[in-house]
């Protein structure tokens, strides 16, 4: 009991010259030693990389769950270790909602079969998903909290320890020079050498783990290219689902639906017109120019635009983005934010729709128009 109150009072001791020293510093009223160049680099070096690290490593578990209770909840069971329990993606459960309406809306039934197919390829998706959240977590989340809780908590306890032993040094400076008798110099001077020694290993020591940082820098090189491979993997499964499904549904539903997918299976999933948000809706931007005409827009070379009619299913609602004047007499002239109805007829040509605005029937460009449903 003795010696841990003497250890206690010691420990005492040290903190309040440690304080003192500090203090007298920010106030400009001590001197203090300052870190070599190269060390004060480093732990620059050291600061900026802990701090992107760690925004990097938030921002990319939110993206692969946006969820924040399930975040919560996995974090929980990695502090317990415990194994985080398999959780089903959420176009897996639209898979399954889309088969068991199926199985209610009769599965022979042309929308059964289609809901049938669609949640498949959804399942599909969501299995895609999953691979790739495990292997984001395994190959680039898991190697950032491994430095972010395991190398900086070391290198950050080794510079506290550095500061700690240059205000020991400090102190023994300040003490030497006030010394006035000979003892006390001899004293101080004795001191300051230990204090200086001590300084100086730690300073090496925290040197070499802050140089280190470039191996960490290698190491999250490496692993973010596999975080890109995992991304380019994943997205380049979900097209391949995607165009899989588009073909399938065409094909099933072609003799039912003519014009369902003749858009979108021309552009290869590419939107038909642009964005709302495009630069052409910005002020000051110009339409888009006209888009060929050809003569065979419309296959049958005896069939005129009166002669054309709406499909059962297949019509949209579109808003027209710029004025467009009629080229000839098979054209549709267009006014700026209005609202008119499209649609498709086989062997159109795909950068031109039919548009009905009331009585008035004609070709469109579809680079002037927004399509809406």
């Amino acid at each position: 009991m003795d010696f841990n109150v003497k250890k206690l009072a010691s420990d005492a001791g040290v903190f309040f010259t440690r304080a003192v020293q500090y203090t007298e510093e920010k106030l400009g009223q001590a001197e203090k030693t300052e870190l070599d160049a190269h060390l004060e680099n480093l732990i620059a070096r050291a600061d900026c990389t802990k701090n992107w690290t760690d925004k990097i490593f938030r921002q990319t578990e939110v993206l692969l769950q946006p969820n924040p209770s399930a975040r919560i909840e996995e974090f929980f069971y990695e502090k317990l270790d415990r194994k985080i329990p398999s959780r089903i993606t959420n176009a897996e459960l639209l898979g399954q909602y889309m088969q068991d309406a199926a199985k209610d809306f009769g599965p022979g039934t042309p929308y059964g079969s289609t809901l049938i197919t669609v949640g498949d390829y959804q399942k599909r998706l969501g299995g895609a998903e999953r691979e790739f959240l495990q292997t984001s977590a395994i190959n680039f989340l898991t190697p950032l909290r491994n430095f972010l809780e395991g190398d900086w908590k070391t290198i950050s306890k080794e510079r506290r320890l550095l500061e700690n032993r240059r205000l020991d040094l400090d102190v023994c400076k300040a003490r030497l020079k006030k010394a006035k008798l000979a003892e006390a110099k001899a004293a101080a001077e004795h001191e300051l050498r230990v204090a200086q020694t001590e300084f100086d290993r730690q300073a090496e020591v925290t040197r070499l783990l802050l140089e280190g940082i470039s191996s960490t820098h290698v190491n999250h090189l490496r692993c973010l290219h596999e975080f890109v491979e995992a991304q380019a993997a994943y997205y380049t499964q979900c097209h391949k689902h995607m165009q899989d499904l588009q073909k399938e549904l065409s094909s099933a539903n072609g003799d039912t639906f003519p014009n369902a997918f003749a858009v979108n299976a021309s552009t290869s999933g590419v939107s038909t017109g642009p964005s709302p948000l495009s630069s052409a809706t910005l002020p000051g931007a110009s339409s888009p120019s006209r888009p060929p005409n050809p003569s065979n827009a419309l296959e049958p070379s005896t069939l005129k635009i009166e002669e054309v009619k709406p499909p059962a299913t297949g019509t949209r609602k579109a808003k027209v983005l710029y004025d467009y004047d009629a080229a000839d007499t098979s054209e549709l002239s267009l006014l700026a934010d209005e609202l008119i109805t499209v649609y498709t007829v086989p062997g159109m040509d795909p950068d031109w729709l039919i548009g009905e605005r009331g009585n008035q029937k004609g070709k469109v460009p579809v680079t002037y128009l927004e399509l809406l449903s």
